[in-house]
């Protein structure tokens, strides 16, 4: 039996940062109640509110994506990573092993974060405009980021979402107003 669970990011627990620079809001992590040490992937929504380093997660891929805010510029200090990230809706892959500064680019910014655990899974993350067809993953999350979709059977509107585990899922997407964007994360065995 698939278990698809819907979610709304204004319901979801806000969790502060250890150094206090921001908030993280969990939408799912595998398996379900696995610590930051341990997880196989997780997905989240994170607020960054404060300049200062991002945590080190050694053996895990990471995937961010500003979804408001002015954005922040993250990079390394030996010059290897130097990206901005102040468009929405633009995924940007790096490994969780680098040590990566944060600064801000304007006030607070909301960016989606995926980290799959490297050799075990990896995401496949994509913001789709149009009508498609998610192909199966026995993972994932689905975020309506603007207007309204129909996914198979299930509507969403901004700021909802679908996540599922442990099952094989494909979707059908459908926008169901002009100006929607959908981010779609298929998790898959690495």
């Amino acid at each position: 039996m698939t278990r698809v669970q819907r979610f709304s990011r204004a319901t979801l627990p806000v969790t502060p940062w250890k150094n206090g620079g921001g908030t993280t809001q969990e939408i799912a992590s595998w398996p379900q109640g696995a610590g930051l040490d341990s997880f196989g992937w997780r997905v989240s929504i994170a607020t960054i509110a404060a300049a200062g380093p991002f945590s080190v997660f050694a053996g895990i891929d990471r995937s961010i994506m500003l979804l408001e805010g002015d954005g922040v510029r993250l990079f390394t200090h030996d010059g290897r990573i130097d990206r901005r990230l102040d468009v929405p809706q633009q995924p940007f892959a790096f490994s969780g092993d680098d040590a990566i500064d944060c600064t801000l680019l304007g006030g607070a910014s909301n960016d989606f974060n995926v980290m799959t655990r490297r050799g075990q899974w990896r995401a496949d993350v994509r913001v789709l405009v149009h009508a498609a067809v998610i192909e199966a993953a026995p993972h994932g999350v689905l975020l309506a980021l603007r207007g309204a979709w129909r996914l198979n059977d299930e509507a969403c509107t901004e700021g909802e979402g679908l996540q599922w585990a442990d099952a094989a899922q494909a979707w059908h997407a459908v926008p169901e107003s002009e100006d929607a964007r959908l981010v779609a994360v298929r998790i898959v065995p690495a």
